[in-house]
């Protein structure tokens, strides 16, 4: 038994193994701030819940929008382990500044936080895929170890945060957010060496070339932080901007697809426009987690189960379980269906995604008409709404990314690539639309509040199930615009 286990540690690539506990470290601080932000804002600093629920949605454009950027920056102009540590550093001090408990010290901290956060993610998983050969058939577990990690990270996370938001410790709760992104910093420092970089374009500069560059990342790291921070205090129109953006990028893809000229291509570039639309109402109603739905559940849910008093943030934990344990699952279910004929593909999922978002959405206002005589909601209906919403994740997100590489022509993968990664920041605007449409003036009960909650909630459930019909009955003409081109046909011909 020692000699098997031996033999299968022998096999992970050097580096790959200390990647899981940096991923877990690492992600500690964001399952805080991801959780907790709008608590804090409102519970703390009192501002509204339109203005937390803003906040929180300029929050994840910024953090999924500056992946890309992090991705240029990441072995051009910095190392991949030298932008990671130098973003963790600055997610130190961003969470080290939001325990010192001020407006102005937030404001700071976010900027120093979302400057880490958004350009080191794809420094951890450049690293991790330097470490396979192409036709390594190892990367793709490797990869599935190191979400495993992150998961975890965002349980250890979300359960400590809760365990401070039931006595409103917030400065213990960012020190806590403090002190786990040093120990990812610790570990990263300790297995340097082990963590160099693989064949980058920053390995081939000159010894001044190298320099020149890297005074130029840390410049470039330096300056985001006070646009951020003046970006951060004008979310309004930091709002406008993504959107108009977004919009900016949408129109280029656009112009793009249709100028293409090989045909073949061209048509899987009009299937990938169409899921990406279809994934922007899936991510927008899975981004109100952190804000409204978390507003609905502290007001008008009876947060108890069996005596014990549920923290908000613990109820986060039903997502990361559910994709801990259903991803095997699912994945076993879909190798037996395919095995039987049973052609479960890319446009089935995202369809199926989205009506499963939709009646996640739909349980609630099932909830609130049974409601006690306070109008609070029991717990169930949320854990209800909280699996079918994972569950349609577990459809939508494993296949985001391969979905690209397999649609997308070579010469556009990057482009495409980043604009999948801006719906999930313009999906976090979005989120926040909705969750500031239910008003909550202070005193508010959870009677006054569930209609305008029934009526939202309704309303979002519908849609996302009609878009997820929409595709099922898109799915013949999907399938025919993804479809390899028969090169056997046309040969014999």
């Amino acid at each position: 038994m020692f000699r098997s286990l031996s033999s299968r540690l022998s096999a992970i690539p050097s580096g790959a193994g200390v990647l899981f506990f940096v991923q877990m470290f690492s992600t500690l601080g964001f399952a805080v701030l991801y959780s907790s932000l709008v608590l804090y804002a409102t519970d703390h600093l009192n501002f509204t819940p339109e203005r937390a629920a803003l906040i929180m949605g300029v929050f994840g454009a910024f953090n999924y929008g500056l992946h890309l950027f992090g991705g240029y920056l990441g072995g051009r102009f910095l190392s991949n382990r030298n932008l990671f540590v130098g973003g963790m550093l600055l997610q130190v001090l961003g969470c080290a500044s939001i325990a010192g408990g001020t407006a102005d010290l937030l404001y700071w901290g976010l900027a120093l936080f979302l400057t880490g956060s958004g350009l080191n993610v794809t420094c951890l998983n450049m690293m991790l895929t330097q470490r396979f050969a192409p036709e390594d058939n190892r990367r793709e577990a490797a990869f599935l170890w190191n979400y495993a990690g992150m998961n975890v990270g965002f349980f250890i996370g979300f359960t400590m945060a809760g365990h401070y938001q039931l006595s409103k410790s917030y400065t213990e709760l960012f020190v806590f957010a403090t002190l786990g992104n040093v120990l990812a910093i610790v570990l990263a420092l300790s297995f340097w060496r082990v963590l160099v970089d693989i064949n980058t374009p920053l390995l081939q500069a000159s010894r001044r070339d190298f320099w020149q560059r890297f005074v130029a990342g840390i410049f470039i790291l330096l300056g985001l932080v006070p646009l951020l921070w003046f970006l951060l205090q004008h979310p309004d129109g930091t709002e406008s901007l993504v959107k108009l953006i977004s919009a900016g990028v949408a129109l280029s893809l656009i112009v793009l697809t249709v100028r293409h000229s090989n045909v073949p291509e061209k048509r899987r570039m009009w299937a990938y426009l169409i899921l990406t639309l279809g994934s922007l109402m899936f991510w927008s109603l899975y981004q109100m987690a952190p804000s409204g739905l978390q507003l609905f559940a502290v007001g008008n849910v009876k947060l108890e189960l069996a005596g014990v008093v549920i923290a908000p943030q613990w109820i986060q934990n039903i997502n990361t379980v559910v994709i801990v344990l259903g991803g095997p699952l699912l994945a076993a279910w879909f190798t037996r269906l395919r095995t039987r004929g049973w052609p479960v593909d890319v446009p089935q999922q995202f369809a199926a995604s989205l009506v499963l978002m939709g009646l996640g959405f739909l349980a609630l206002p099932l909830g609130i008409a049974l409601a006690d005589g306070r109008g609070q909601v029991a717990f169930v209906w949320l854990f209800i709404s909280y699996v079918l919403q994972s569950l349609g994740e577990l459809l939508i997100s494993p296949v985001g990314y391969a979905m690209i590489g397999r649609l997308a022509p070579r010469q556009y993968q990057g482009v495409m690539m980043g604009s999948w990664m801006l719906v999930t920041g313009l999906a976090s605007l979005f989120a926040a639309d909705f969750s500031g449409m239910v008003a909550q003036p202070v005193g508010s009960s959870a009677l006054s509040s569930n209609p305008a909650y029934a009526t939202l909630f309704t309303q979002l459930g519908l849609g996302s199930v009609a878009v997820g019909v929409l595709l099922v009955f898109l799915i013949p003409t999907l399938r025919r615009l993804i479809a390899e081109p028969d090169t056997s046909a046309a040969a014999a011909a």
